[in-house]
C-alpha cells in the first residue's frame, strides 16, 4: 500500500512546478525579451547610474548557432561594455539559455534613436518609494513635503553629483572634511554650528551640499534644507511685500538640517539679518543642525550683526586652504576618471603645475581640453594645454613651456625636427626609431614619423630610407602605405597625427 505523507506530497509539489516551468519555457522567448531578462539579472550587479548610462537603448540583434549578437546606439558604449561587462552578459544569457556560448557586440545607431528598438533600461527599475517627496517647482528649487498636514518646505535643489567620498582630500583640507563627515553622520552633535569658510573654488559648496545629501542617504526622515544667502534675502523681500512673514517663519523653523551658503551676501541687509539671527537661535535651540559658508573668517565679515558673527564661533570653524600640488593632480585625475578620458599623465602634472588658484580653475582647464580633443579630433599635448591656459588668463606666466617664444613659428622644418618631436610624443629615442630594433613599441612612432616626413615635407622614399639606416626606399613605401591605410578605421592614430602636427605648428 503506497502511502502519501507530507515529505512525497513537497516532492511530489516539486516535480510539478518543475514540469510547469520546463513547459513554460518551452516556448521561445524574443529577443527583445531575451535581452530584458539578461538586463534584470545583471541589474543589480552594477551601480543604477552605471547601468543605465551604458546599457540604455540597448538590444539583442539576433540568435544563431550560439552566438547572441547584442547591439549598442554608440561606439563609445561598445568599448565600455566590452571592456567591463562582457564577461556577465554572457553568464547571464547562458544561465537563460543553455545553447548561447558566445557573445558579440556591434554598433546599432537606430536603437538610440526616438521609436527605436532599443530598450529603456529606466523601466526595469521599481518606483522608489520614499518618506519624503521632492517635486521640481522649477530648475533651482525642490519642495520637500512630509506627512499631509505639515504643509512644504521649499529647498533649493542640491547636486547629487557632489558627494564626501568624492572630495579630494588633502593635506590642507582634511580637517574640514573630517568636520563635514561627522556632522553628517551625527546632525546637531558638538560640531553645530559649522562654519566653512575658504576662497572662491577652493569646494565650500562641494562640502556643504555634500552634507545635505549625506544625512538624507543616512536619515531619510530629516528634513534637510539648503539655501544661499542670497535666496533667503529675497525669501525675506518676498515674505514682507506679501505680509506673509509668518509662513516664511514658519518653513525655516520645521528643518532639521538648516544649510546657508555665502553667508557674507548679509552684509549691510538689516531686516535679513534679523531674521537669520533668530532662525539661527530657534534652530540652534532645537538641537538642528546648521552649517555656514563663507568666503572669510567669522571676525572678517564686514557689514554683519556683531550678535550673528558671534554666534558663528560657538561651534567648529574650519578653513579651505588652496589645494597643493599633490592634491590638485589627484583632484585632475579623479575628474578624467569621472568624465570617462584618458589624458597623458604628463599633460596633467603640467596643468596641475599652472593652475594653483582654485579647485573651479583646474576643472575649467580640463574641461576646455576634453572639448578641444573631442571636437578637433587629437590627443592633448602640454603645448594646446599651454595655450588654453593662455586664452583663458592672459596675463598668467606659464610654468615650465615658453609659449610667447613658440606662438607663430613652424617647429617643424626638416626630416630631424619631426623625429624628435615624434620620439617625444611617443616617450622613445630618435636613436631608437631610427635603429634596427623591430620592437613593436618602436615600430608605430617610426611609420608614423616616415609618413610625416613623407606627406607634410615631400622628401623622396630614398632619402627617407637613407635617414633611417640605410632602409631600403620599398620599406619607407610599405610604412607610409601602412599608416595611411590604418588612418581610416584608427581613430587615435588619428588624434595621435593630429596632435604631433600641431606640434610641429601645422
Amino acid at each position: 500500500m503506497l502511502i502519501w505523507g507530507p515529505k512525497y506530497f513537497s516532492i511530489g509539489l516539486e516535480i510539478y512546478f518543475q514540469k510547469r516551468a520546463n513547459f513554460l519555457f518551452s516556448f521561445p522567448m524574443t529577443n527583445k525579451e531575451l535581452w530584458v531578462s539578461v538586463l534584470r539579472r545583471l541589474q543589480p550587479t552594477i551601480k543604477k547610474a552605471h547601468f543605465i548610462t551604458w546599457f540604455q537603448n540597448t538590444n539583442v540583434v539576433a540568435v544563431e548557432n550560439g552566438l547572441m549578437t547584442v547591439g549598442i546606439p554608440t561606439e563609445f558604449a561598445l568599448n565600455w561594455i566590452v571592456q567591463h561587462y562582457a564577461v556577465k552578459v554572457l553568464q547571464a544569457a547562458q544561465e537563460l539559455n543553455g545553447e548561447i556560448l558566445k557573445t558579440d557586440f556591434k554598433v546599432e545607431l537606430t536603437y538610440g534613436q526616438v521609436g527605436g528598438n532599443g530598450v529603456n533600461v529606466q523601466n526595469l527599475f521599481a518606483p522608489e518609494t520614499e518618506k519624503k517627496v521632492r517635486k521640481v517647482r522649477n530648475v533651482n528649487e525642490v519642495a520637500v513635503v512630509k506627512g499631509l498636514s505639515s504643509g512644504k518646505i521649499v529647498s533649493q535643489m542640491m547636486n547629487n553629483k557632489y558627494s564626501l567620498d568624492n572630495f579630494v582630500i588633502g593635506r590642507d583640507n582634511r580637517l574640514p572634511h573630517a568636520a563635514c563627515c561627522a556632522v553628517a553622520n551625527m546632525p546637531g552633535g558638538i560640531y553645530n554650528p559649522l562654519y566653512i569658510y575658504g576662497g572662491v573654488g577652493l569646494g565650500k559648496t562641494h562640502l556643504i551640499q555634500a552634507i545635505g545629501n549625506e544625512v538624507l542617504r543616512n536619515f531619510p526622515d530629516k528634513i534637510v534644507k539648503y539655501v544661499t544667502a542670497e535666496k533667503f534675502v529675497t525669501e525675506v523681500v518676498e515674505a514682507i511685500g506679501k505680509r506673509n512673514t509668518k509662513a516664511f517663519k514658519d518653513q525655516y523653523r520645521k528643518v532639521d538640517v538648516f544649510l546657508m551658503d555665502d553667508v557674507q551676501f548679509f552684509a549691510r541687509k538689516d531686516s535679513s539679518q534679523q531674521e537669520f539671527f533668530h532662525t539661527f537661535n530657534d534652530l540652534y535651540d532645537g538641537n538642528k543642525q546648521i552649517v555656514i559658508t563663507s568666503d572669510r573668517a567669522p571676525a572678517e565679515l564686514q557689514g554683519m550683526d556683531e550678535r550673528i558673527t558671534s554666534r558663528f564661533g560657538m561651534g567648529m570653524v574650519v578653513e579651505l586652504l588652496s589645494p597643493d600640488f599633490e592634491t590638485r593632480l589627484a583632484i585632475l585625475h579623479q575628474k578624467c576618471r569621472e568624465y570617462q578620458v584618458i589624458i597623458d599623465p604628463e599633460v596633467l602634472s603640467f596643468v596641475a603645475t599652472n593652475a594653483q588658484t582654485s579647485v573651479r580653475e583646474l576643472e575649467g582647464i580640463l574641461r576646455q581640453i576634453m572639448a578641444e580633443c573631442q571636437l578637433c579630433d587629437q590627443v592633448a599635448t602640454i603645448r594646446s594645454a599651454a595655450e588654453i591656459m593662455k586664452r583663458m588668463n592672459k596675463a598668467q606666466k606659464i610654468i615650465g613651456y615658453d609659449i610667447e617664444n613658440r606662438e607663430g613659428r613652424v617647429v617643424a622644418k626638416n626630416a630631424l625636427d619631426v623625429l624628435n618631436i615624434v620620439a617625444e610624443y611617443y616617450k622613445v629615442t630618435s636613436e631608437a626609431i631610427v635603429g634596427k630594433d623591430r620592437h613593436k613599441n618602436l615600430m608605430l612612432p617610426r611609420h608614423v614619423c616616415m609618413y610625416l616626413i613623407k606627406n607634410e615635407l615631400g622628401e623622396s622614399y630614398e632619402s627617407i630610407g637613407d635617414g633611417f639606416g640605410g632602409r631600403n626606399h620599398t620599406t619607407v613605401m610599405h610604412a607610409c602605405s601602412k599608416t595611411a591605410k590604418k588612418l581610416r578605421t584608427d581613430l587615435r592614430l588619428v588624434r595621435d597625427l593630429n596632435a604631433i602636427k600641431r606640434e610641429m605648428g601645422l
